[in-house]
């Protein structure tokens, strides 16, 4: 398989029609090799315009929705960033190749190894693979630049929100099927917070969602 020819597909055809029109963004997603943090067994897959499955029943995102994600926080080299899910580290690797650091938390110890070495074999150095439960976020680092949580849930927690900086981003799937809304929040102060529905998808909801308002991931 030629991985560059495949990678540029996915760019031009996938990515860039579904109104990613940031160069920034195509540019990393042309530089990350996301075929690096594909299970061997879905190499083949690791440009399709599908949910690629990992261990413990979790997938990475279509790459449209991870082009959509990119451009929506807008990164700057300067942004420190939480991210929620850490499944294989590829998006964790996109995070920080557009921002100062990033710390992703995961609940799966299985795939916090995982990560941990594809993002060593990959040189990436300002990545924190953190293993815990990420519904309370990571406090002691806070607050953030810009906060992503790569899985849907019914509803945002406030303690994520808090977590933000003044100004502070922060992208989520929020509903359930067949009508996810692809929502970004920013802070304007301590106790206002203006968010926008981007766009309607489905993405699988995170582990261990028993009800409305209770999550684990």
């Amino acid at each position: 398989m030629n991985f560059e020819h495949a990678r540029y597909n996915m760019v031009e055809q996938q990515i860039r029609p579904w109104e990613v029109t940031s160069q920034a963004v195509r540019e990393l997603l042309m530089t990350v090799r996301r075929e690096d943090y594909v299970p061997e067994a879905s190499k083949a897959l690791a440009f399709a315009d599908i949910e690629v499955p990992l261990p413990h029943a979790r997938t990475m995102l279509k790459p449209v929705l991870e082009g959509r994600i990119l451009q929506a926080l807008a990164l700057t080299s300067e942004d420190s960033v939480l991210e929620i899910g850490t499944g294989s580290g590829y998006f964790a690797a996109l995070l920080a190749a557009g921002a100062a650091w990033v710390r992703t938390v995961e609940i799966e110890s299985e795939l916090v190894k995982l990560a941990q070495a594809n993002l060593a074999r990959s040189g990436v150095k300002n990545v924190i693979v953190e293993e815990g439960d990420g519904k309370e976020g990571s406090a002691a680092h806070a607050p953030y630049d810009a906060i992503v949580i790569s899985g849907g849930m019914f509803e945002l927690p406030d303690v994520l929100l808090e977590q933000l900086k003044p100004d502070g981003r922060l992208f989520a799937f929020v509903g359930e099927p067949p009508a996810m809304k692809a929502r970004l929040v920013v802070r304007k102060d301590d106790n206002r917070f203006h968010h926008t529905d981007l766009f309607e998808t489905v993405v699988p909801l995170l582990e261990h969602v028993p009800s409305r308002g209770e999550f684990t991931f």
